[in-house]
């Protein structure tokens, strides 16, 4: 899509467009500011700020003050222009004084307005090199980030594509490419697009240079000509604030976490494989024949074992289990297809969705195989059965009353009672290990199923009923939470989010 405002037109002159029209905003100094037509302090300062712009090497060295961009507010120095279409941002930072601050900030910005509550995205280079995607979804609500696995870039890019905004990043010697993670941010235009730099210490101002600066507008293609990449994050239901584990351009789905909290484990083409939690190298898992790995898999409450769905030996998915290093399955279900969901605490019985007559419903058996057991037997489908963790209960998901919405029942399939009742469709409930929460993903009413490739809301309740919270806005769906994937001590939640790519 074209910007109907050219990002990469040069504007010379205009560096006090701003007119004070905010009372927070303070103009800087007159003068040519390259690409940008405005420069100012947002929020109250102890320190003013300015911008200089050198032609000659295509330089932006931007001096800023304030205390921080988090919280509720900004304070900071901002150089600005408008735009009204997506686009892509993209600069080289550097901080030419060493020390200071470790949380002071040179960042990419674009923002709904000039207030210091403004809704906003940026891509932050903090002191220490840490570099993360900050977000303000509504004027003064918290701020939120998703932390790169990367540090000290020396380039770094901002897109914003529709409702979605994403980073990449690049350190020495390497090409842009994405950091991962992405969220949900609406902007209605005209918005704004510049360079900020706070030194997170009001009483001093710190100075950042900003160089080879570019202003593209969004070209990227149609949609279904884009790939969709990958990215396996985790969240602390304490912070809210996403980190990333790992991106790839290959589809990856479900992860689950290893009782010692130390690696994640995830489905991929056909095959699973385990990562530190922290990041790094994935490893291939040991399956033997199955080879054609769904995402519906998990670990035994001691860790000692794996329970995977796969379809290799079968023209439909059975559940089988295996040793949790690797080795070769056994199968429990001999009718499929059969999805496994969840172990009972005491590691002896596995719930799983099967589809019997058409009809898809809950269903139990022993880890030994043998005979299983129905317990759901209403009209539509059931699915993503999992055990509370003190085994009272499984929780499970049903449109039996006309919208996917979240269900419970005792292990037998007794007393069963619907737990949400509101306009999302809502899959896959999660019980914490501490039994205090429920974690879930919603889609939106209008739809149907649990698809890939849309906007959803990874959510949270507490377990004996209460508000409901959002945890993270994504685009994502089949594959992003599909089984048990809280820390062992209850604190965070891996999921993979997805995002297109563009050129």
């Amino acid at each position: 899509m074209k910007l109907s405002l050219n990002w990469r037109r040069p504007l010379g002159g205009l560096a006090c467009l701003c007119l004070c029209a905010a009372a927070t905003v303070v103009c800087g100094q007159d003068g040519d500011i390259g690409l940008f037509e405005g420069q100012g302090d947002i929020g109250k300062v102890g320190q003013a700020g300015k911008v200089v712009f050198d032609e000659g090497k295509d330089t932006y060295t931007v001096t800023g003050g304030g205390a921080n961009m988090w919280f509720t507010n900004d304070t900071m120095h901002f150089v600005w222009r408008k735009a009204t279409e997506d686009g892509i941002f993209a600069a080289n930072i550097e901080w030419p004084k060493a020390g200071g601050n470790a949380h002071r900030k040179a960042c990419l910005v674009v923002r709904q307005d000039l207030d210091p509550r403004s809704a906003y995205a940026d891509v932050a280079v903090h002191g220490d090199g840490l570099t993360s995607l900050q977000y303000r979804e509504a004027a003064g609500e918290l701020t939120h980030e998703i932390q790169s696995g990367v540090t000290k870039p020396v380039r770094v890019r901002l897109e914003k594509h529709g409702d979605y905004v994403s980073m990449s990043v690049a350190g020495p010697g390497e090409e842009l490419h994405p950091a991962g993670g992405a969220f949900r941010l609406h902007l209605e235009a005209p918005f704004y697009v510049g360079l900020a730099v706070c030194s997170h210490d009001d009483a001093v101002a710190e100075t950042a240079v900003f160089s080879n600066v570019e202003m593209m507008a969004d070209e990227g293609g149609e949609t279904g000509t884009r790939k969709v990449a990958s990215t396996l994050e985790t969240i602390p239901i304490g912070s809210k604030d996403r980190r990333v584990v790992y991106f790839t351009t290959n589809r990856i789905e479900a992860p689950n976490w290893t009782k010692d909290g130390a690696s994640l484990i995830y489905n991929s083409q056909g095959h699973l494989y385990k990562i530190p939690a922290t990041g790094g190298t994935p490893a291939l898992l040991d399956t033997g024949f199955a080879t054609r790995c769904n995402n519906d898999h998990g670990l035994s409450p001691d860790g000692t074992m794996l329970a995977i769905s796969d379809q290799s030996q079968e023209k439909k998915s059975l559940v089988y289990v295996l040793p949790a290093a690797g080795g070769v399955p056994r199968k429990i279900t001999t009718t499929g297809p059969s999805y496994w969901h969840g172990w009972s605490p005491d590691g002896k019985t596995l719930a799983f969705c099967g589809e019997r007559n058409t009809e898809f419903d809950i269903y139990t058996i022993s880890v030994d195989g043998g005979t299983e057991h129905r317990l759901t037997t209403s009209p539509g489908l059931d699915d993503g059965p999992e055990y509370s963790p003190d085994g009272k209960f499984i929780y499970f998901n049903s449109e039996r009353s006309g919208r996917m919405q979240i269900w419970r029942m005792k292990p037998d399939g007794a007393d069963q009672e619907q737990i949400t009742t509101d306009e999302y469709n809502n899959w896959f409930p999660h019980p914490s290990p501490d039994g205090k929460w429920i974690a879930f993903l919603s889609f939106p009413k209008e739809v149907k199923g649990h698809p890939e490739n849309k906007d959803v809301i990874l959510r949270m309740m507490p377990a004996g009923g209460g508000p409901i919270q959002t945890l993270a806005k994504l685009f994502g769906g089949q594959g992003t939470i599909n089984v048990p994937s809280w820390a062992p001590d209850s604190k965070k939640l891996a999921f993979v989010s997805y995002q297109y790519l563009y050129p």
